[in-house]
């Protein structure tokens, strides 16, 4: 499904980035494809590893392959750009990373939310200390998926995405949450599956968290929440509170004044439709991993950053297993 953002972002940035090669393994795939973009097609990827003119891949296919691929493309010497999540287990996701880093390529992670305007405003005002210390942050995904969209085979299940709400859908704003709030020290609460679907892993999740700030909150996600609300993250700090509902911030200060950042495009996708919404956060994560290759930098989501989520979704999950405290690995 990524496909379509990431091909109207790369159209976008025709001045940065020349696509030399399209590929799937699926014929048909490759026909619909080449019908709606105007790249180069080739059919075996080999095509592609093997071509000395080309810096970099990008990867959107399932969780599942992204190790092996990631490898093959690292070996070939080739810079990486992945669809999230890192791979379908914490395990698999280090291995990548360390093959990343070992064949000495850049690693790009596609975690876009970070990249809204709304949410880099209030990354900057916390930054230069503007919500005074941090003593709560609370973050809330509910969604809406229906039956037919866990009725693909693999979607939902451990083998190909590595877990449910959290993995595929909720990662985006939980990495969010790090980048704002800062690192994870424990969290205890419960995964389940609800009887709003029939699938193998978590389609709602509900803890209360402590961060190493010592702030406190709530992670509440699910995909039954019909028909699919914003998501938000409201943080709380001793000179006011700030609200990111979706693309917009609202924010207010102790002392009686306010700032609001108002409709982002590149928010969306709470329903039916996971992909109704803009192509503009795709764009700003592919431009960043396009500068970061040329100047030899890290691109601002790598995967040893991405790491940082897939160990909270960890901790999540094995306190929803237990019922007892877990806290992320690392």
């Amino acid at each position: 499904m990524a496909v379509t953002p990431h091909a109207r972002a790369l159209a976008d940035l025709a001045e940065t980035v020349e696509v030399a090669a399209a590929f799937s393994p699926s014929a048909s795939r490759r026909a619909a494809f080449a019908a709606r973009f105007p790249f180069p097609m080739v059919d075996r990827l080999e095509a592609i590893l093997d071509d000395p003119s080309i810096d970099a891949v990008m990867i959107l296919t399932p969780p599942n392959s992204h190790g092996a691929i990631a490898s093959r493309a690292a070996a070939a010497g080739k810079h990486v750009l992945l669809e999230k999540p890192l791979e379908a287990s914490t395990a698999r996701a280090e291995a990548l990373v360390a093959a990343c880093a070992e064949a000495g390529v850049t690693l790009g992670v596609v975690l876009q939310h970070r990249f809204r305007p709304a949410a880099e405003r209030l990354a900057a005002l916390l930054a230069e200390g503007g919500l005074g210390d941090v003593v709560g942050c609370s973050t809330t995904i509910r969604l809406w998926r229906p039956q037919g969209y866990y009725d693909e085979p693999g979607r939902g299940t451990l083998a190909r995405d590595g877990g449910g709400v959290l993995m595929t859908q909720g990662i985006h704003t939980l990495d969010l949450m790090l980048s704002l709030a800062g690192p994870v020290a424990e969290v205890r609460g419960y995964a389940v599956t609800t009887s709003v679907h029939r699938m193998e892993t978590e389609d709602m999740a509900c803890a209360a968290v402590r961060f190493a700030s010592g702030a406190i909150g709530v992670i509440d996600a699910t995909t039954a929440a019909h028909p699919g609300f914003p998501e938000r993250i409201e943080i709380v700090g001793t000179r006011g509170t700030a609200a990111l509902t979706g693309g917009d911030l609202a924010v207010a200060w102790h002392d009686g004044r306010t700032l609001a950042v108002v409709a982002d495009a590149t928010a969306g996708g709470t329903g039916a439709d996971p992909m109704a919404f803009s192509h503009e956060g795709h764009r700003a994560v592919l431009a960043d991993f396009a500068e970061a290759v040329q100047s030899g930098r890290a691109p601002r989501i790598s995967g040893v950053e991405a790491l940082k989520v897939h160990r909270l979704i960890d901790a999540l999950l094995e306190t929803g297993r237990t019922g007892l405290a877990a806290a992320p690995a690392g």
